[in-house]
């Protein structure tokens, strides 16, 4: 089973400065920390809970991540993508189509 065989359910948690993608039931699969400066969003740590791994989550989540700063003013609005975290960073380089929205420092 992966991903797209269950219904999920991607919010944006800012009292705990992270993305979490849940199942039908309500149930964590995945968070993405993250920090926002005002003109950049560090994304500091993907993690998916252990019994859920292999199934696509990771992506999910932070291609609804990236989705999500984008529409609040990603590159063009200002805002960039810092990827902290080794898994979003590869996950960039698997999308060259979103690479203008990475900070340039």
């Amino acid at each position: 089973m992966d991903a797209s065989d269950s219904p999920t359910t991607f919010t944006r948690n800012d009292a705990a400065s992270r993305y979490e993608l849940h199942d039908a039931s309500g149930e964590l699969l995945a968070a993405l920390d993250y920090r926002d400066n005002g003109t950049a969003v560090s994304l500091t740590r993907a993690f998916t809970v252990p019994v859920h791994r292999r199934q696509g989550h990771a992506a999910t989540l932070t291609a609804g991540a990236v989705a999500d700063i984008e529409a609040r003013g990603g590159a063009a609005g200002g805002t960039t993508v810092v990827p902290m975290c080794w898994y979003v960073a590869r996950w960039f380089e698997e999308h060259p189509e979103k690479a203008g929205l990475l900070d340039a420092r």
